[in-house]
């Protein structure tokens, strides 16, 4: 099975990279479409967080361009992407996907959205009709082994978080947060847990904006705050001190001439924008304003750094979970590959067997029950020993390595039909 993945993520790819990489939730379905219509692509899935895009594929015979699929979906320059790119295949790849999931990949390690988004991912994948055999195999994998994780290690027992960082940050800002007031721009998860964690160190109102009113009527209910109709943000914004963004817009909707405007009618009151959007909600140039300060999602990472030594004990424990897992899985793989071709060589045999009795017969004539028993014995007796030898050897390869080299020269020998191999019917 040729799994193969290709992506970009907050260690390769700057905020400006990813942004351009970002597939927004309507295109998702046409994105996955597309990727499995291209060139070698069997199966695929696409996830996209503010953190990483990785696209993941099945590829019939190991061989699909990925890379240039990338170029012509998100019509980018290669050369000028190419050193932000990871690619990983077979036992990479099956890692990979183990360890993101497992949020050992993650901006804060351990933290447990990236395994919602990966759900979420996997069942847009499904819904599309993108993911059969064996990506469901690998990604339904990657769930037990992300519970796995978490159950046999305290890599998630940290209060580290982008939310938490936020609270921080928006202290060294204020000072304190008591009675400061709150606007969320956009409805999403990691939205809610900033504003929970700000409520819960003393800030003050909520006010929500999404541009489906009632998302945000429903989110202003959960945050106990007030929901603002999304054509009334920039004449209602300036009523923040700290403004928390995270919608799928494809381009900024906070612009200097905006925060120009809030100032003027703050009386240059300063205002704290935490932009968690990918692509980014709030213009580079809104931090030239003095009274303005805008963290994206890059500068909570280094925020994040200092916070993560003490994880790094559980995060070496989980790592040896996931190579166990790895091997697991590539083992349970090759025992896949091996079946088929098993039951492929006893029927081949089986129908040697019988053909050559019924030519027996004929030189032979009638025979007694007796002598059909006899017969029948000694054939089956050679047949068993013949392929007593290649049933063995394949069983034993694939547990090994090179189960897969094993199983295409058992079907070599004996001249099996190739159209029986797992994968080709799917």
């Amino acid at each position: 099975m040729n799994f193969h993945l290709i992506g970009v993520n907050h260690k390769t790819a700057p905020v400006e990279v990813r942004e351009r990489l970002a597939v927004p939730e309507s295109r998702l379905p046409e994105a996955l479409k597309r990727f499995v219509a291209h060139p070698g692509v069997d199966e695929g899935l696409i996830v996209c967080t503010c953190n990483r895009v990785e696209l993941l594929a099945t590829t019939k015979n190991g061989s699909a361009d990925l890379r240039g699929f990338v170029g012509d979906f998100f019509q980018l320059d290669a050369p000028a992407l190419a050193p932000h790119l990871y690619e990983y295949r077979e036992r990479d790849a099956i890692r990979h996907v183990f360890r993101v999931t497992s949020s050992l990949d993650s901006m804060i390690v351990g933290e447990p959205q990236i395994l919602g988004q990966m759900k979420e991912a996997y069942a847009a994948a499904r819904n599309n009709g993108t993911v059969r055999s064996h990506l469901d195999q690998l990604v339904t994998r990657a769930f037990s082994v992300a519970k796995r994780v978490r159950t046999e290690t305290a890599v998630g027992s940290s209060s580290v978080s982008v939310a938490s960082v936020a609270v921080e940050l928006a202290k060294k800002i204020f000072g304190t947060l008591k009675g400061k007031n709150v606007y969320l721009v956009g409805a999403g998860k990691m939205t809610e847990l900033a504003a929970r964690h700000l409520l819960a160190h003393g800030a003050a109102s909520i006010f929500v904006a999404n541009r489906t009113y009632d998302r945000a009527v429903q989110m202003a209910a959960n945050v106990g705050g007030q929901a603002i109709r999304f054509e009334e943000l920039y004449e209602t914004c300036d009523r923040a001190d700290i403004v928390i963004t995270s919608t799928g817009a494809p381009h900024t909707i906070f612009r200097r001439e905006h925060g120009e405007l809030f100032l003027s009618r703050r009386r240059n009151r300063p205002m704290f924008f935490i932009d968690i959007a990918v692509p980014r909600d709030v213009d580079p140039d809104m931090n030239k304003l003095d009274g303005v300060f805008v963290y994206d999602i890059d500068d909570l990472q280094q925020a994040v750094s200092a916070h993560t030594a003490d994880r790094q004990k559980e995060a070496a424990r989980a790592e040896e979970i996931i190579a166990q897992e790895v091997e697991r899985f590539q083992a349970r793989l090759n025992t896949l590959d091996v079946v088929p071709t098993i039951v492929s060589l006893q029927e081949h045999l089986e129908n040697l067997r019988q053909s050559e009795i019924e030519r027996a017969r004929t030189r032979l004539g009638k025979l007694t029950p007796e002598q059909e028993q006899a017969i029948d014995v000694l054939t089956r007796g050679i047949v068993n020993k013949i392929v007593h030898a290649p049933i063995t050897t394949l069983k034993t390869a694939a547990k090994e390595s090179e189960g897969t080299a094993v199983v295409d020269w058992v079907r070599r020998i004996f001249h099996l039909e190739n159209d029986s191999e797992p994968g080709d019917k799917g």
